[in-house]
């Protein structure tokens, strides 16, 4: 009798902390990716070691880089003391990687004052990121900020003269100069510039908790610093402004300042373009 009143009072334990030691995720473990998780309010997240921001209904955003390691670990103290550790496996991805040669120098070589201008411009983007917004916006389930065909992917790199280039941290989506785009979330306008050297006209928008879009090579913006967008809002229009080589969108995602792929918070764009065929027939 005593071992089945010592079982049963294990039971009633593992129920009565049944509602602390869960968590749900939205996102594939995978390099690239945004991963939106959700724990009992009051629960410390933390990955790797170090503390991530959990809102006060228990909803919290983690990313994993381009060369995200393949094991991490996310650790979860909950309310009532308890500990669990999670070990991540993170999966590896195949990236495009084009090889060019001939290039001349003088073209690997930028011009100083391009360099400092860019500078500029990247200190700048980098300061609109580091600010936190207390939004749940970034929980939303993501749309396109236009559609059409991708000309771009994540991830993909290229090699001059046997150099490595910077990889490209974005979706392109190719449509003509003037094409409307619309905010992929409700966000908060933390970036609105006409025009900087290397992405034209650029604007970031922060869905709070570390989470944000930002868009380049715009020919128009229709919003400023400061502003509240919501889901759907007209924000700009797609052109070729600094350098591109032919008009449309570069849509990035980040995670503070973390670089990661757009792609991983919205359906596949096959499907959305075969759903826009359907309606309009």
């Amino acid at each position: 009798m005593n071992k089945l009143m010592a079982f049963v009072a294990v039971l009633l334990l593992l129920a009565a902390n049944q509602s602390f030691a869960q968590v749900s995720f939205q996102g594939k473990f995978e390099q690239g990716s945004l991963v939106r998780g959700t724990v009992a309010p009051g629960t410390k997240v933390t990955l790797n070691g170090d503390d991530v921001r959990v809102t006060p209904q228990g909803q919290f955003a983690i990313g994993f880089e381009r060369e995200a390691k393949a094991e991490q670990a996310l650790t979860l103290t909950y309310p009532d003391g308890l500990t669990e550790i999670k070990r991540l496996k993170i999966a590896s991805r195949d990236y495009k990687i084009d090889r060019v040669e001939g290039i001349p120098k003088k073209i690997m070589k930028p011009n100083p004052e391009a360099q400092q201008r860019a500078a500029k411009d990247a200190k700048q983007a980098r300061e609109a990121r580091g600010q936190f917004i207390e939004s749940d916006a970034f929980m939303q389930d993501f749309i396109w900020p236009v559609t059409g065909r991708i000309s771009g992917v994540y991830g993909s790199q290229r090699v001059y003269n046997g150099k490595p280039g910077n990889p490209h941290f974005g979706v392109d989506v190719a449509r003509p100069t003037g094409t409307v785009v619309v905010s992929p979330a409700d966000g908060v306008i933390t970036l609105s510039v006409p025009d900087m050297f290397y992405s034209g006209g650029t604007m970031i928008i922060d869905h709070g908790y570390g989470v944000s879009s930002t868009f380049l090579h715009l020919s128009k913006l229709y919003v400023q610093d400061g502003e509240q967008v919501k889901q759907g809002q007209p924000l700009a229009e797609i052109g070729a402004t600094g350098r591109a080589t032919g008009p449309h969108l570069d849509w990035r995602l980040n995670w503070f300042q973390m670089r990661l792929d757009p792609v991983t918070l919205v359906p596949p764009m096959s499907q959305v373009l075969a759903a826009e065929k359907a309606a309009s027939q």
